[in-house]
């Protein structure tokens, strides 16, 4: 298995994995709003590719991060997903793997997902509210989580906010 940036090229296959994956088209259109966003960074959306073909994918953004005193940049994780074919094969947990990585590298502060504690526990992400960071979806706590990375600091408490377009999508 090889682990890459995404390109051009890939974005129809990465549509259909999202699409299958999820059953349904809305991580993929997710996916194209926020390639067409400021909030985008080319090397933290990855695929993993087996025999050149992509079976995974995984995306980093950009989202707000409200706190009393400024807005900060923090990252986002989703979408995340394995061709339906290639699941419980080890490859989400690559992608993240690699993800997480290369986003401490550049320095990053944080990363916040929604999602399942039993996957995302392993890698370090722990309940958003032990940090005091407030989820804006109305979701159980366990299942909005963060990730400190080396730029992490005591000042990154407040309230995650998304573009209003994800709420649409």
């Amino acid at each position: 298995m090889k682990i890459r940036a995404e390109n051009i090229l890939d974005y129809p296959t990465i549509a259909k994995v999202n699409t299958l994956a999820f059953r349904g088209k809305k991580e993929a259109k997710l996916v194209e709003f926020i390639r067409s966003s400021n909030a985008y960074i080319s090397e933290l959306s990855l695929v993993a590719e087996i025999e050149d073909h992509v079976v995974g994918y995984i995306m980093f953004s950009y989202v707000d991060l409200v706190t009393a005193q400024e807005q900060l940049p923090v990252l986002s994780l989703a979408p995340m997903a394995v061709h339906p074919q290639f699941q419980h094969q080890g490859i989400g947990k690559a992608l993240l793997k690699t993800g997480l990585e290369l986003a401490d590298n550049r320095g990053e502060a944080l990363v916040v997902v929604l999602g399942y504690p039993k996957l995302y526990h392993p890698f370090g992400f722990q309940a958003a509210i032990n940090y005091q960071i407030e989820c804006p979806f109305n979701v159980p706590e366990d299942f909005f989580m963060v990730k400190p990375l080396s730029g992490y600091e005591d000042k990154y408490q407040g309230k995650v906010i998304y573009p209003p377009e994800v709420h649409n999508v």
